[in-house]
């Protein structure tokens, strides 16, 4: 009799790779000073790590605000200076996504949400929802704090902050690198 392998759920494998990047982050704020963490270096006066980081977890938590009514809106972001400006605040706040990812019975099934088109009242968008599903948004999230990531990598270099190589590029990057690697080999 052959076994066959369960293979995770979509939004399962997706949500432990949120889960993931938010782990990166929390190494990451262990490894920095307050300094680097809150200050732009002088070459990119508006890029400051903790104005990154301090996005990056509110969009998590729309998000996950947005999954008990279905209702998504990434414009409702609470703009907390906290988050950009502490390390502990802002690694309280991953520590918190995580356990509500990890937990949440909103993310135990596929489902359609709703998600509120950005910057729709600036536009006068009638039809300011459109239809998404909870493993999109995951995808979104990840996509998104990845993306950011990169930016913070950025920001910290400039500030003398070495960083593991891999850090803020995408997983589909650094396949085709190491590919391209094993090419060259």
């Amino acid at each position: 009799m052959q076994a066959t392998m369960l293979t995770p759920s979509r939004h399962a494998m997706l949500t432990a790779l949120n889960v993931r990047w938010l782990r990166q982050a929390l190494t990451l704020l262990d490894r920095l000073d307050d300094a680097s963490y809150a200050t732009a270096p002088s070459t990119l006066a508006t890029h400051r790590a903790g104005a990154h980081m301090r996005h990056i977890l509110e969009f998590y938590q729309c998000f996950l605000d947005g999954l008990v009514s279905s209702h998504i809106d990434y414009d409702a972001r609470r703009r907390n200076g906290a988050l950009e400006r502490s390390r502990e605040a802002a690694a309280d706040a991953i520590r918190s996504i995580i356990h509500t990812l990890e937990s949440s019975p909103e993310l135990r099934g596929e489902r359609i949400v709703w998600v509120r088109v950005e910057d729709a009242g600036a536009h006068s968008i009638r039809e300011c929802f459109m239809e998404s599903s909870v493993s999109r948004e995951l995808q979104m999230l990840s996509s998104h704090t990845i993306h950011h990531f990169a930016l913070i990598a950025v920001a910290l270099r400039l500030h003398g902050v070495e960083l593991d190589a891999e850090f803020g590029v995408a997983p589909s990057t650094l396949r085709y690198l190491a590919s391209r690697a094993g090419e060259a080999a």
